[in-house]
Formats: structure tokens, sequence, C-alpha cells
């Protein structure tokens, strides 16, 4: 482990790390002040890392030889009696500006106070490490610098906009040494300054911000006069150049390359004041002109101004008596060199020196509105350019164009109206009377929909189409759809008549209807801008709605007939309210499907449509294909045959009967379906008739197994039970004529599953033979066991329990023999106790 350091090394080494090189600076060279100034010597510390503030003392001597002390930042008694009175009042103080500097001030510089400044830094290290004070040379010279206001040459300081203006200074110095003036004008307006131009110390011309322009363009000068005179020129005097202008003036003197300043003061030169620029346009404020005419407006200028100034004159329009809002536009303009720029059909003239005139020639309908005469004076500058000194807006003139439109009237008729739904609406909307017509004014109409209201609820109007001045029609959210399948269609038969024609008219279109018919007028630019509208009175389209009726009525002619005969159904229609009827007809069957709580199955057989075309629909009986037969008796009567009836034809037969009115010629509607009272087929069972009958069973949740035949009965009565695997057992046994009976006998899981059964029917013809009919098959039913959990597994668990037992005495009597008489052997050995010793030997 190494040893710690001592503590004095440590101490040293500390301090050496705290003030490691340190170095005092004041300004190198010599520092120059003017009798009256402030001095100001900073002193700073470099290399300093210390956390805490630098100390300082300062010393003065005259001749360099022997300082006095002058002030310290620490301690309080430092200075000299001498210097103690200056310091209480302010005159001499230090100013902290960091931990490692300090300034040294003195207000009021005397020739006194000129010699040697010595600023230091008390220290305690062991080891001097740098520099711990420097002395700066301070001279102080008599004020020799004379800033005056020069008078001023007329104009006085009011003036005008635009009129030249100088203002003068003189400065000069009598100083020993060779020192440098500086100058800068600065203008003062309200709590803000502006440096105009400047003359540096250096012989350099510096403009003041916002002033590099009219600097640059020579509006703004800055020349000497004579030795000691300074004059600033401007040729052109803004509104901003209104305010106290101050000239100040600083000296400066150059020492190895390096400028120091010694003193500056300043002078109020003059205040400025720019009178501003009247001026006034005027304008007629209202004017009528007739379309087709010219227009002619004259804007009168008045200003106080008789030098050089030139106007620039602009004509605008603005649909809304506010030219400041967008939209407005420039008609005419007369710039300052005179020259005029116009759009078409628009000139500018100069009557007078103080007259413009505005000459619009065949004034329209879109010339109505607000002009406006915007005037502008300007005066030359240096180098081609301009100044704007005064602008004015005249009031508006409100120019009205008259003129003569069209008077017509509006009337329109229902040509064709509805009496059912789906009939044809016509409407014809007809221009008439009309007066003052004129090859520039055409007509085009707007058809509205507006629904039938009971109560005073306000009711909205909705657009069906739309006809635009240039022909272009537009349709509205209602008929847009309609309009495009063909259903609504708006044309023009003739030029004073439009026409909406309404193919297939439905109950939503119940309501009123009116036509808007729209004159438009031709403009210079071969546009048309709409100029009256004209309503027409609304026509109501409306029908009385009433339920549509259909009745069917069915009827049997021979009601009891035996299997083999003929069957025959007869359906009667009757209709009220449906518009010229054609009917179709379904003949539907409702079979049982062998069980009770099923539904009975419905099924098509045949259908006749409204154009007598007969359809098989779903007659799958490939032997008997021609014997269902459907005709037309009369326009509402149809008869329905079956021939060679069979037992599985048993069950309700009915007609449906659909209404279906015409639309659009070819095309139809449902209008109302119907379905008739039923007819049953039943055969009464006798001794013509026998039925072979089999069970089948699926030993499975679905279908996906072939099915396994359970039991028969034919129609002798010979029953056959197949063989099973399992204890159950089943009887098939006949309840009555139509009812067989399957029982399972002492049921096992093994006898879950679907059911059903098949039956075979034997008819007796009348020759004697037994003729057999197509098979009927009823629908599975589902069969599910429960198994008695406790008789299942009551004598299996019996029986292992005792087995057990007997087996667990045995293995216990034959284990306790054989210790005793079969394995029984002595064994003797001497008890030897062994010792190990243990090596305690560790690497």
């Amino acid at each position: 482990m190494g040893r710690l350091a001592p503590r004095p090394l440590l101490l040293a080494l500390l301090s050496l790390a705290l003030c490691r090189g340190r170095v005092v600076r004041v300004p190198a060279g010599s520092l120059v002040r003017v009798v009256g100034t402030e001095l100001v010597i900073p002193c700073n510390v470099s290399d300093y890392d210390g956390p805490s503030e630098q100390n300082f003392d300062w010393s003065f001597s005259a001749s360099g030889s022997s300082f006095v002390e002058l002030a310290s930042t620490w301690e309080a008694g430092f200075p000299a009696q001498q210097y103690r009175e200056r310091l209480q009042r302010g005159d001499i103080l230090l100013r902290r500006t960091a931990n490692d500097a300090v300034e040294l001030h003195i207000k009021n510089v005397q020739h006194s106070d000129q010699g040697h400044y010595k600023c230091s830094t008390p220290s305690t290290d062991a080891t001097v490490q740098g520099n711990y004070e420097d002395t700066v040379q301070v001279k102080v010279l008599s004020d020799a610098l004379h800033v005056a206001a020069s008078p001023q040459p007329s104009p006085g300081p009011s003036l005008r906009e635009g009129e030249p203006f100088e203002l003068r200074c003189s400065a000069s110095t009598t100083s020993p040494l060779h020192t440098h003036l500086a100058l800068q004008w600065e203008v003062r307006r309200g709590p803000a300054r502006r440096s105009i131009l400047s003359l540096t110390h250096e012989g350099r011309f510096r403009p003041g911000p916002g002033y590099e322009q009219r600097y640059r363009g020579g509006d703004v000068r800055l020349d000497t006069v004579g030795s000691d005179g300074y004059r600033l020129s401007v040729s052109r005097a803004l509104s901003s150049d209104q305010g106290s202008y101050r000239c100040i003036v600083s000296e400066w003197i150059g020492e190895q390359g390096n400028w120091q300043e010694i003193q500056e003061k300043a002078v109020d030169v003059a205040t400025v004041v720019i009178q501003p620029t009247v001026l006034r346009a005027a304008v007629a404020r209202n004017v009528s002109v007739a379309e087709g005419k010219d227009l002619g407006l004259a804007c009168n200028i008045t200003t106080d101004r008789a030098d050089d100034v030139r106007p620039e004159v602009t004509w605008s329009f603005s649909r809304t008596p506010d030219s400041a809002l967008p939209g407005s536009r420039v008609l005419a303009r007369l710039d300052h060199d005179s020259l005029v720029h116009s759009s078409p059909r628009v000139a500018l003239s100069h009557m007078d020196a103080r007259s413009y005139h505005l000459l619009v020639r065949d004034v329209s309908k879109e010339n109505a509105g607000y002009y406006f005469c915007h005037v502008a004076l300007w005066t030359p500058g240096h180098n081609r350019t301009w100044h704007k000194v005064a602008e004015a807006v005249s009031a508006p003139a409100a120019v009205t164009v008259t003129w003569l439109e069209p008077d017509y009237q509006v009337y329109l008729n229902a040509s064709k109206v509805p009496e059912f739904s789906d009939d044809l609406t016509e409407l014809e909307c007809r221009i008439v009377d009309v007066k003052n017509p004129e090859a520039s004014v055409r007509f085009t109409v707007s058809w509205y929909y507006r629904v039938n209201r009971r109560n005073d609820d306000v009711v909205t109007s909705e657009l069906l189409a739309v006809m635009n001045g240039d022909w272009t029609l537009k349709y509205g959210e209602r008929s847009k759809q309609r309009a495009r399948e063909g259903d609504f269609i708006f044309s023009k038969e003739h030029p004073d008549t439009f026409n909406f024609r309404i193919q297939r008219t439905t109950e939503e279109d119940r309501g009123n209807y009116y036509c808007v018919v729209s004159a438009w007028t031709k403009q210079r630019n071969n546009s048309w801008v709409k100029s009256k509208d004209v309503f027409s009175k609304p026509i109501n389209i409306f029908w009385a709605l009433e339920d549509s009726v259909l009745v069917v009525k069915a009827r049997q002619p021979k009601p009891f007939f035996a299997a083999g005969n003929t069957f025959e159904m007869t359906c009667k229609v009757s209709s009220k309210n449906i518009k010229s009827p054609r009917y179709s007809v379904l003949i539907t069957a409702e079979k049982p499907v062998g069980d009770l709580s099923s539904p009975n199955e419905t099924k098509y057989i045949i259908s006749l449509d409204q154009d007598s075309v007969v359809k098989l629909e779903n007659w799958t009986d490939a032997s008997r294909v021609d014997g269902v037969v459907l005709e037309k008796v009369q326009e509402d009567e149809f008869r329905y045959r079956m021939y060679q009836t069979q037992v599985s034809d048993a069950g309700l037969y009915r007609c449906v009967v659909t209404a279906w009115s015409p639309v659009r010629g070819s095309l139809w509607r449902e209008a109302a379906t119907s379905l008739s009272n039923p007819i049953e087929i039943d055969f009464q069972t006798s001794d013509d008739m026998a039925f072979d009958v089999s069970w089948f069973a699926v030993h499975s949740f679905g279908l996906d197994k072939a099915p396994v035949l359970l039991s028969s009965l034919d129609r002798k009565g010979i029953v056959n039970t197949a063989q099973r695997d399992w204890k159950s057992s089943l009887s098939l046994e006949r309840m009555s004529m139509l009812e067989f009976l399957l029982q399972v006998h002492g049921s096992e899981d093994q006898d879950f599953g679907n059911y059903y059964c098949s039956v075979t029917p034997w008819v007796k013809s009348p020759t004697g033979s037994w003729q057999k009919e197509a098979e009927i098959q009823s629908k599975p039913i589902f069969i599910t066991v429960k198994m008695d959990v406790l008789n299942a597994f009551k004598y299996p668990l019996l029986i292992g329990i005792g087995l057990s037992t007997v087996i667990g005495l045995l293995s216990c009597l034959i284990g306790y023999c054989s210790s005793h008489w079969c394995c029984k052997k002595e064994v003797q050995e001497t008890r030897r106790e062994r010792r190990r010793l243990m090596s305690m030997e560790m690497d």
C-alpha cells in the first residue's frame, strides 16, 4: 500500500493549481483624456481560476517613480488622505466587472490627474508565479474642441414635402496633439433617435439605417464648407425627415495604430417641420347613362403646390363603394411622364392643368357600379428618380346604366295528367305576351318541384333542372338519376315552349310543379348575363291512392276421386284499382313431410307468366313430364290439371296469382299478389292400396355414413328384422291403415343416431293387377341414449374389489412362508472399526 504525501506539500500543490502564471493587465500604451471628461481604466487578472473575487489596489504617481495609494477593493483605509474626499463624493470609484476584473472611474478629469496609474493584486503565495501589477500612463489635455450651429440658409425649417433643405454646423480643435474629428448628423422624432449620415475619424462616409438608398441616390449628402463647416443637404424632403437635428462631433487620437476617442460634443442645429401637401380629387357623385351610349366622367384636382410636381391620375372601377376592398380594377392611368395606359373602349384625356376626363364607350349593364379617381403628386429627384409627395382618392361616382328590359309572361299547362301510377305526365312552359324583344336576348327555363303539405309547414322547392345562358342543362339531385335512365325528359320543341315529361309517374312524384323562365342579355365579350326571371303559377299533379285489391278463388269440379284419376282445379281472379292488369299464375302444393310437429313442405309445380308462357318449376317426375297442364281459360280464369294421380301427390294445392301493370309499353310492373284457398288431394285408403315400409338408421351425428336397414314390413304383412351385434331388440308393427310403429327394446348407447322410414305405395288397378308407386322417404329424426352409470359400473366394481382382496391375502401368505422356512440363515461377522487419518496439509 502506497504512502500519503505530506500535508504541506498538498497545500502547496493546491495553491499552485489555484494561482498559476498570474498576470495583471491594464490597457497598453497611454490613455489621453480631456479636462472635464471621465477616465475609465480597466484592469484584469489572466489565468485566474479561484472561486472567490480577486482583490485589487490602485496607486498613482505623477512622475512614475513614487506611487501614492489611490483606491482598494478590500482595504477601506488604503487610499491616501488627499483622495479620500473625492472617493466619498463618488468622483473616484472602483467598479467590479468580474471576479478577476475591475474598472477605475475618475469623473471630471483635471490636469492634476495626469500621470501613471498602477493596478496590483495582493498575494500571499509562497512562490511568485507571474506578474502581480501593471502600469498605464494617462495624459490630460485642455478642452480645445469647439462645436457650434451655423446660421441656416433659406428656406427656413418649415417646408413642404419634396422641397430641399440644408443644415450646417462648425467644428474645430486647437489641441497640441495630432487629433482627428468625426461628425455625425442625427434626427430625433419623439423618443426615437436615428442616425442620418456620419463622417468617421478615418474620413469615411457612413449612412445611417434607412438612409442607404437615399445616400446612394444623392438625395442625402454631407459636405465641408470652409475649414470648419459641415453641411447636411437633403434634396427632396420626406415626411419622415421632420424632427430635431443634432450635430455630434467627437475627437480621436491615434497611437501606434490604435484609435481612442478622447471627447465628444453635440449641438442642436434646427427643428425641421414638413408641411403636408394639400391635394383633393372630386368627381360627379351620381351619373346615369343609357345602355349603348358613352359615359364621360371628369376628375378635378385641387392642390396648393405650384412648383415642379407631376400628377399621376388613375381611374378604377368597383362593384362596391369601397375602393379598398378586393375586386376593383384599373380602367385607365396617366403616369407622371404623361403616358396613358388604358383598357379597350376606355380613353383618358387631359382637359386642362387640373382636370382629367374619362370616356367609356358603348356602356352595358356590366359597366354599372362605382368609379374612383386616384391622384398622386410626384417630384423629380436625382438620377431620374421620382418621389411621391401626396396622394388622394375621390369619393365614388355611382354610375347606373338604364336599359329597356324585355317584358313577358309565363304560362304553365299540363298536357297529360296521370290517373294511376306509372302513367305519363307532360308539362308545357310557354312564354306569352313578349314585349320589347331584342336580338341580344335569349330565354331559358328552370323546373322546380314542391311537395304537397296539408299543414302550414314551410316547404322549400327542389330544383329539377336548370338551363344556363349557353343552353347547357344541369340536373338537380332529385332528377339526376331518373334523367340518366330516361324517365325524366326536358326538351324545347318550340322557340317559346319548354317541355317536361315524366315517362313513369310514381307516387313520390305527386306535388306542385312550376317553371321559371330567365331572360339573358349578350355582352361585348359574347358572354350572357341573366337579366330577368319570371315565375309561372304552380300545377298540382295528384291522383287518389286506393289500395290494390286482388282476390283469387280456387274450385275443384270433382271433389272425390281415386288414385290414377285426373285432378282438376280452376282459379278465378278478380281485381280492383289496378291499371290494365295481366296475371301470372303459380301452382303450389303443400305435402306432409311425415312428422306432425314439422310444417308442411311447399313445392312449386308449374307456372304461367303474364305473357302466357308455361314453365315447369319443381316437377321432377320424369315418367309424367306431360302429367301436369296449366292453361288460361279466360282473362281472369285459369285451369290446372294433373293426370294419373298417385298417392305421393296428396297435399294442399293453391294458385298464387300476381297482377302486372304495363310500364312504358313492353315493360311490366308488379301491382299485387294474392293466394287462393287450398284444394286438398286426399286419397281414401281401401283394399285397393297397400304399403311396403322399411326403417333405416344412420349411427352418427350426421348423415355422412351409409344407412343400416333395421326392419321392414311388406304389403303382405311379412316382417323382416336385420341381425345386430348388441343386446337391444327391434319390433315393427302396423298400428292402423296409415301408421307403422318401430320399437327398440333394451336400448344401448350404440342405438343412437338418425332414424327414418321409407314407404312404397302399391295401388290395385281396375284390372286387378298391383302397380308400384314412387318411394316416399320421411325426414330423419335423431335419437340419443342416456346411460345409467350406477348400474353399468356396479358389477365390474364388485368383481374388481373381490379379486384384488384375494390376491393381496395370497401374496402375504407366500411371503411369510418363504421368510421362515426357505430363506433362514445366520451370518456372524466380527465388527471392526476402521479409522482413517485425513491429511491437513494445504496447498
